[in-house]
């Protein structure tokens, strides 16, 4: 993790994923839903804290986003924050199975992940109940990825008008980012668990970036935008 960011802990483990999320009818919030554009999105995410104005915020890290849509890969980090790289996904699901694959056009990101619907978190999840993890993840609604300069962190804030998740449980699952055993040595990192959400209203907003100074930066909503997510 990059300063200033360091891993926010759970029960003596830090805590990684990725956000498989298809958007759909995504405008400006002054825009009617006709006129959204729908796309599939990758984001690999590392939960983090870090000191600002004299208190301790929780978040998420995002080294890199991934894209289906030819726009958002153009507009990311242009017309607002996050930086995103076009990719192929392809995707099988019904009501219970779910498969998505993705692989980037550039070559240096591809992931596989194939579950179904669970009734309950996996036996050995470092997390008590569904009701916890749902509670961590909510929490995480704040999240900066590194700019297209590379000097500073780009702010993006979730706003979810309805929140639900279930478990998934994951029949096989690969991932580039996480099978790279430079930035993660065999065996300092494991599957814990999955959740899948539907049918979530929510909107983004931009937040005020960040460098490695941020002791006296505050938080400031600039521009929103609207979307149903799935999955």
């Amino acid at each position: 993790l990059p300063p200033p960011f360091r891993p926010q802990v759970v029960d003596g483990f830090a805590i990684a994923g990725i956000c498989l999320i298809r958007l759909q009818r995504v405008r400006p919030s002054f825009l009617p839903p006709f006129v959204g554009i729908s796309s599939e999105n990758a984001a690999h995410r590392i939960a983090v804290e870090w000191d600002a104005g004299g208190q301790t915020r929780t978040g998420v890290y995002i080294p890199r986003r991934d894209t289906s849509s030819r726009l958002n890969a153009w507009a990311g980090g242009r017309v607002f924050p996050g930086v995103h790289h076009h990719a192929r996904f392809d995707v099988e699901e019904d009501e219970q199975h779910f498969r998505v694959a993705m692989q980037s056009h550039d070559g240096s990101a591809k992931l596989s992940v194939q579950g179904q619907i669970a009734a309950t978190l996996p036996a050995d999840s470092i997390f008590p109940s569904v009701d916890a993890v749902s509670r961590f993840f909510e929490s995480g609604s704040l999240g900066y990825s590194p700019d297209s300069t590379g000097r500073r962190f780009d702010g993006l804030e979730l706003r979810c008008v309805n929140w639900s998740v279930e478990p998934l449980a994951i029949e096989r699952i690969e991932s580039s980012f996480f099978d790279d055993l430079q930035v993660f040595p065999a065996g300092s990192v494991t599957l814990d668990n999955a959740l899948l959400m539907r049918g979530i209203d929510h909107q983004w907003h931009t937040r005020d970036s960040l460098c490695c100074d941020v002791a006296g930066e505050q938080d400031a909503d600039r521009q929103g935008m609207s979307a149903p997510s799935h999955r």
